[in-house]
């Protein structure tokens, strides 16, 4: 089996923001006419980005607008180190583990790069970027015009000298990164949307990847998360506090609204939300297969014993607006039940290794069938939670160890299991 390869673009990619538009707004700050500047560096940016201009006449264009020094850039890496791409910064453990498969390729400066990937495990010898000329004052006057990142086409000439042996792959937002995959040098290119989606770039791409979390899903690599939370629904119906969806949406869940909830609408959810006055009737719950979590905000109707009895955690509206959101991603991403209308409470450490939520009704036996899998399948228990009420039983297990699909079928078959989920 070949080797895979990543090349991964920097500005709006691994980090959220364009460097050198970031980098002018800390140079700039005292210009009374730093607006109209700002706005001159994004233009040019974009047209790159785009393809509308070449990528050497946007950068000495970019660049001469700066009127930055190397002050400015220790205050921008500091910036920076804080805007790494949400689904990047929680992923640290692929980049350590593919610390030579991973190469970082922009048309960015290095001086501001390194820095902020080498946390990442990323090799310096595979970062590859452009390099600012200084003046003796430590003024940026220009840039390395003879490094290849500087031209229009920059990323093919470079991978044609790296020759990497093996099966590449692209990352990034721009037009520089499809051009990998026009030259036929790459395998497959994703066009990355979590911070900025480019029309020009998704129409031309393999796969369109709203995180770092669905690349490594499409290409079996274990993630932070074990599903994207992007393939996850979160059907909107009524009218929810916009704090709440704000916050779903920015944790990655794919948010859709819908004016009037049926069967159509409702079927691919994985949570849904409930405005004031809305109605969740017997009929539409039971055509809600994927359902995890439903949140209301205020007089909502709600089947509450079936969704109990289907598995399906209840949250309501606390008292600050983003509460709800944050206890539907708390649930979610961990197992967090704090605060749920139906469901025992119990508040959990962050995952670490592999967590096990078996939802079954409560009965005698249950936990110890549970331990007699993971025990017949030599699966160590790093940790376990039970937490009971009168209808339901929580039980939460993070194990070391690898697991396979007969390993989920025997606790999916435990008499009274009526959910499992594994977040990793």
């Amino acid at each position: 089996m070949s080797k895979k390869y990543f090349i991964i673009d920097f500005d709006s990619t691994f980090t959220q923001v364009e460097a050198l538009d970031e980098l002018a707004r800390i140079s700039l700050q005292d210009r009374p006419d730093r607006e109209a500047i700002y706005r001159k560096i994004e233009e040019y940016t974009n047209k790159a980005m785009e393809g509308k201009l070449s990528f050497r006449e946007s950068l000495a264009a970019r660049v001469q607008l700066l009127e930055a020094d190397k002050s400015h850039l220790k205050l921008l890496v500091k910036h920076l180190k804080k805007l790494v791409s949400t689904s990047f910064a929680r992923n640290k453990n692929f980049f350590r583990q593919h610390a030579n498969e991973v190469l970082i390729v922009s048309g960015g400066f290095k001086e501001f790069i390194t820095p902020v990937v080498l946390p990442f495990h990323i090799k310096p010898e595979n970062i590859y970027a452009n390099t600012f000329v200084f003046d003796k004052n430590g003024k940026i006057v220009g840039y390395d015009d003879t490094n290849p990142l500087s031209y229009e086409g920059g990323k093919v000439k470079l991978l044609q000298t790296l020759k990497l042996p093996g099966e590449i792959h692209g990352i990034g937002d721009g037009y520089s990164d499809f051009q990998l995959k026009e030259s036929g040098m790459i395998k497959k290119f994703y066009a990355f949307t979590e911070n900025i989606e480019r029309k020009s770039v998704t129409e031309k791409a393999d796969h369109v990847t709203p995180s770092l979390d669905e690349i490594l899903y499409i290409n079996k690599i274990p993630a932070a998360i074990s599903y994207p939370k992007n393939r996850i629904v979160c059907l909107v119906a009524g009218n929810v506090p916009e704090e709440t969806v704000k916050f779903l949406k920015k944790d990655g869940f794919a948010v859709k609204h819908t004016a009037t909830l049926d069967k159509s609408s409702i079927t691919e959810a994985g949570i849904l939300l409930l405005g004031k006055g809305q109605t969740l009737t017997t009929e539409l719950l039971s055509d809600a297969r994927k359902l995890k979590v439903i949140g209301y905000s205020a007089e909502v109707n709600i089947p509450l014993a079936l969704s109990t009895e289907r598995g399906i955690a209840v949250f309501a509206q606390g008292k600050k607006p983003e509460s709800l959101g944050k206890r539907i991603a708390r649930f979610i991403n961990n197992g967090d039940t704090v605060k749920s209308e139906n469901f025992p409470h119990i508040q959990l450490p962050s995952v670490s290794g592999h967590r096990f939520i078996h939802i079954h009704k409560n009965m005698v036996g249950v936990l110890a069938k549970v331990n007699q899998v993971f025990a017949a399948h030599e699966l160590n228990v790093t940790a376990q939670y039970l937490m009971t009420n009168e209808q339901i039983g929580y039980v939460i297990t993070d194990i070391s160890g690898q697991y396979d699909k007969q390993m989920l079928k025997e606790m999916k078959s435990i008499p009274g299991t009526i959910q499992l989920r594994f977040l990793y």
